[in-house]
C-alpha cells in the first residue's frame, strides 16, 4: 500500500506553464521600468551640456537655455490645452450618441469610423490642415478680429495664411477626438444596466439617466481618456510642424502669424541641421517635454485614484 504525502501548508507547487507565464509577466513589467529609466538617464546625461549652454557655444541660443525653451514649452502646453478644450466635449458627445442614442447599425458604423480615424497618420492631418483648414478659417479669423478684437485672444494682426496657433490646435483636436471617443464609448457601454434601468424606472428621462448613472460611473474614465489625448497632443510633431507659422514668442493671441512654437515640432525642424552643443540643447528641450508629459500622467493618476473607491458594480 502506497501513501502520498500532502504538500506542506502554505506551499503550492506550480506547474511549469504557470511558472513560465509568471516569469514572462514579471519580466515584461520590469522591462518597462528599465526602458523608462534608460530613457530618463539618457535625456539627463545628454541634456547637461545643453542646460548650461549659452549663445557663445550654441548657435541656437540668443541668450541662455531657459530663454530658448520657455516659448516652446508655453506653445506646447497652450496648443494642447486649446485642443483638449475643443476635443473633450465633442468626443464625449459622440461617445454618448454611439453608446446610448444611435440605432445599433448606425452605432456600429460610427464606431468603425472612429477607430479608423485614430489610425490616420499625422502627416495626412498636417496636409489637410495646411491645404484645406487654414484657408477656410482665415476669413473667420478676420471677422472675429474685426468684430471682437477688443477681446485679448482675438487681438493683433490677423495672419493672411491662417497658419496660426489656433489652426494647429484645431488639427490637434481632430487628431485626439477619435482616441478620447473610443475610450469613452467603451466606458459608457460598461455602465451597469441595472443602474440605468433603475433611473428610468424612477421616471428619469434619458438625459437624466445619463447624468445620474452614466457620468458618475465613467467620470474617472473620461479623465483618463482626456489625459491620454493630451499626451498625444503634447507629443505631436509633424502636423504641428506643417501647419504652424512659428516666431518663438510668448503670446495668447490666437490669430496672428507670430506664434509660439512647440517642442516636438522644433526638434523635428531643427535637429537635421544641428551640431555640437546644439544637439544637447535640443535633447534638453526633449527632457522638458518628458517632464511635462510625466507630470500630466501623474496628475491624471491622482485624479483617477481619488475616485477609486467608487465602483459602478456596487
Amino acid at each position: 500500500m502506497t501513501t502520498t504525502t500532502a504538500p506542506a501548508a502554505g506551499k503550492v507547487k506550480q506547474r511549469p506553464g504557470d511558472r513560465w507565464f509568471s516569469g514572462t509577466a514579471l519580466g515584461a513589467g520590469v522591462m518597462i521600468l528599465v526602458t523608462l529609466a534608460a530613457v530618463a538617464i539618457f535625456l539627463i546625461v545628454q541634456s547637461i551640456p545643453g542646460l548650461t549652454a549659452t549663445s557663445e557655444n550654441a548657435s541656437l541660443l540668443s541668450g541662455n537655455f531657459w530663454q530658448y525653451v520657455w516659448p516652446l514649452a508655453f506653445g506646447t502646453v497652450w496648443a494642447s490645452f486649446l485642443a483638449l478644450l475643443m476635443a473633450v466635449p465633442l468626443a464625449v458627445s459622440v461617445a454618448l450618441f454611439i453608446s446610448h442614442y444611435a440605432p445599433r447599425r448606425l452605432a456600429q458604423g460610427l464606431g468603425y469610423i472612429v477607430d479608423l480615424l485614430a489610425a490616420v497618420p499625422s502627416v495626412v492631418f498636417g496636409l489637410w490642415g495646411i491645404l484645406v483648414l487654414a484657408p477656410a478659417v482665415q476669413p473667420v479669423y478676420a471677422w472675429l478680429n474685426a468684430n471682437a478684437g477688443w477681446f485679448p485672444l482675438f487681438g493683433g494682426t490677423v495672419s493672411s495664411t491662417g497658419r496660426t496657433i489656433f489652426t494647429a490646435a484645431i488639427v490637434l483636436a481632430v487628431m485626439v477626438v477619435p482616441i478620447i471617443t473610443a475610450i469613452c464609448r467603451e466606458i459608457f457601454l460598461q455602465t451597469p444596466v441595472l443602474h440605468e434601468e433603475a433611473a428610468l424606472a424612477l421616471g428619469a428621462t434619458r438625459w437624466e439617466m445619463i447624468r445620474m448613472a452614466v457620468f458618475p460611473f465613467g467620470r474617472s474614465g473620461i479623465v483618463s481618456a482626456s489625459m491620454l489625448g493630451l499626451g498625444r497632443a503634447l507629443g505631436e510633431t509633424m502636423a504641428v510642424a506643417m501647419v504652424l507659422s512659428v516666431a518663438n514668442i510668448v503670446t495668447f493671441e490666437l490669430f496672428t502669424s507670430e506664434n509660439p512654437g512647440t517642442i516636438p515640432a522644433n526638434i523635428a525642424l531643427t535637429f537635421p541641421e544641428a551640431y555640437g552643443v546644439n544637439i544637447n540643447v535640443l535633447i534638453a528641450t526633449g527632457l522638458i517635454l518628458f517632464i511635462v508629459t510625466f507630470a500630466v500622467n501623474a496628475i491624471a493618476r491622482w485624479i483617477v485614484s481619488r475616485r477609486k473607491e467608487f465602483s459602478g458594480a456596487n
